[in-house]
């Protein structure tokens, strides 16, 4: 729609259409027809708009009745130029409210999607501090438990240390009483066989009270008793005492290959490291039981390799065994709180959750390297800084 701002033409001001209405309607109030155009003819008056003629009117029975058919015809155009000048105003208003409805949609957009952003990443922040604190009580529950452990584990080797050490004192006396009986006795073949018995069984139970004594001092070590939350930990003798309490569990159907090196200590939580060590190698020892309990490998002999190194400060664990390996579908699974690939009540399936934790603890990282019916080779590494 134009403004007008420029010099408007007839067309401009009226259509074809109200052109013919015009001219009927003029025709029939004067006494001959009347004919608006753009074309000048002998007899026609100008019809003026805004002191510019844009048209002309012919026909008419005389000059008077062409003047004043002029005259209404400028009148009307006037007004339809006012109509069209408030229509105009009424449109670019519309249009200019309409621009800053648009502008002020898209702001509210865009504003929108901010706080979604920050609504999610408020959710993300949310969502980590949840995990820290599942993390924490976790760590509480821990090490309440270790510590409890570590009581229990205290009160058992000190009511079993004293009895152990009455009964390793009276076999030692026993042996030398019965050196003295066999000097006095008379040297007869029953007598000998006696006595030779009797040793034999006084050294047996005095390899028996050795044997406890040791596991009692292997247990002290696996539970830290009398120890702070974080102290100097020797990695060897930590992963040797966890060696011991295993063979003592499993015996002698397994074989367990120890290849230290000297080490240099590390700050940490002995009876955490501990625990993690004893349950690696806990699950070699249980796949390798599996293993032999497949058709037709009962003769294959069951071994765990556990070696340790150094290399630019990182201390390096590796616990490896020939047991059934772990399937590929599940390996992704393995680190996962409560899953387990061992029948219902035969595992809780966080052994290797908190082994993995603890090596994070320990700022160190975990590896685990498996191979379906070959074995599994798991790699700690624990930084000695």
């Amino acid at each position: 729609m134009r403004n007008f701002e420029d010099d408007p033409t007839l067309e401009d001001l009226l259509t074809r259409d109200q052109l013919q209405r015009l001219n009927r309607t003029l025709s029939a109030l004067c006494q001959a027809p009347v004919e608006i155009g753009i074309n000048r003819k002998p007899t026609s008056v100008a019809l003026e708009f805004n002191l510019e003629t844009v048209g002309w009117l012919s026909g008419g029975s005389s000059d008077q009745e062409r003047l004043a058919a002029a005259d209404l015809v400028s009148f009307l155009m006037m007004f339809v130029a006012k109509y069209r000048l408030a229509a105009n105003l009424h449109h670019d208003t519309t249009e200019a409210s309409y621009a800053e409805l648009q502008k002020q949609n898209e702001a509210l957009k865009a504003s929108e999607a901010r706080y979604r952003i920050l609504s999610d990443q408020l959710q993300e922040k949310v969502e980590e501090q949840v995990a820290v604190i599942k993390q924490a009580q976790m760590d509480l529950y821990e090490s309440a438990r270790l510590r409890s452990v570590g009581q229990l584990a205290a009160g058992v080797a000190h009511e079993i240390n004293n009895p152990i050490g009455f009964i390793s004192s009276n076999l030692k006396v026993a042996g030398e009483y019965v050196n003295d009986l066999r000097a006095q006795l008379p040297q007869t073949e029953q007598n000998r066989e006696l006595l030779d018995d009797f040793a034999d069984l006084i050294g047996e139970s005095s390899d028996g009270t050795r044997r406890i004594a040791s596991i009692v001092s292997d247990l002290k070590t696996f539970s830290s008793i009398d120890q702070a939350d974080y102290t100097q930990c020797d990695v060897n003798e930590l992963l040797s005492s966890a060696v011991h309490l295993l063979q003592t569990e499993y015996g002698s159907d397994l074989e367990i290959i120890e290849k230290p090196v000297e080490l240099p200590t590390i700050s940490g939580h002995p009876s955490r490291l501990s625990q993690t060590f004893y349950n690696l190698l806990d699950n070699a020892a249980q796949a390798v039981r599996e293993r032999r309990q497949e058709p037709g490998a009962e003769s294959r002999a069951g071994r765990i390799l556990v070696k340790t190194s150094v290399d630019n400060d990182v201390i390096q664990v590796v616990i490896q065994d020939n047991g059934c390996g772990i399937a590929e579908n599940i390996r992704e699974q393995v680190f996962d709180a409560f899953f387990t690939s061992r029948p219902v009540g035969a595992g809780t399936g966080l052994g290797l959750t908190v082994a993995r934790d603890t090596v994070r603890a320990h700022r160190g990282t975990i590896q685990i390297d498996s191979r379906e019916g070959t074995g599994t080779r798991v790699t700690l590494f624990l930084p000695v800084g």
